[in-house]
């Protein structure tokens, strides 16, 4: 597959870099670069998304999660993913809550990265590894999480599967050819399963199941 992407960072240096990489690792075919936000927003709606959106967590023009919800929402076609120096656990969860498929920290090894890109291009949700490394909830031992599929019915097992691939509520609607708002009351007793109270604490904790 030709990659189309656009890499939306303040640092020249960080995305030739990165340009770099996709274009030796994944074999991307047009990288395109933008140093904040608007010219981001400028290129996508002149010349199109294309396959993949890298955006840096605090560049000028980006307003956090407001910035990706409407990048997800203007965008769906492309993968839209966080590319990041700063690794909060709430920067982490905000822009997993805002649909990205990934926070992927600039610390991680260029080998760590280009795999975290390519399960994003296919399909997968990328959360740091630091995520799994908190001290588990009662009851979870602190390994990996495991959910009994028992807890939940078929559909409601058919939308945590859109929900994992970064589908909103609205693109699992459609997907599912069900109404928004019952997605999101299948989405309620999958967090109560879970045990967690957001779309972005489901979705880290379920990376963490084997």
């Amino acid at each position: 597959m030709a990659i189309r992407a656009l890499i939306a960072d303040d640092h020249e240096l960080f995305r030739s870099g990165m340009k770099q990489l996709l274009v030796d690792v994944l074999h991307a075919e047009d990288v395109r670069e933008a140093e904040s936000m608007d010219r981001a927003l400028e290129i996508l709606t002149n010349e199109g998304a294309g396959d993949l959106v890298l955006v840096d967590w605090r560049m000028p023009g980006m307003s956090g999660a407001e910035s990706l919800a409407a990048l997800r929402d203007g965008f769906p076609e492309a993968k839209v993913a966080v590319i990041s120096a700063w690794e909060d656990r709430s920067d982490i969860l905000a822009a997993l809550g805002a649909g990205v498929h990934g926070y992927i920290p600039k610390s991680l090894a260029s080998a760590q990265i280009a795999s975290a890109l390519q399960g994003i291009l296919e399909g997968r949700i990328f959360v740091p590894p630091a995520m799994g490394k908190r001290e588990g909830a009662p009851g979870e031992g602190g390994g990996g999480f495991k959910l009994d599929q028992d807890k939940l019915t078929l559909r409601q097992r058919d939308v945590l599967q859109e929900l994992l691939k970064g589908q909103a509520s609205k693109e699992i609607a459609r997907t599912l050819d069900i109404a928004e708002g019952t997605v999101k009351i299948h989405l309620a007793a999958i967090y109560r399963a879970l045990g967690v109270r957001t779309r972005a604490e489901a979705i880290a904790k379920m990376s963490k199941a084997g």
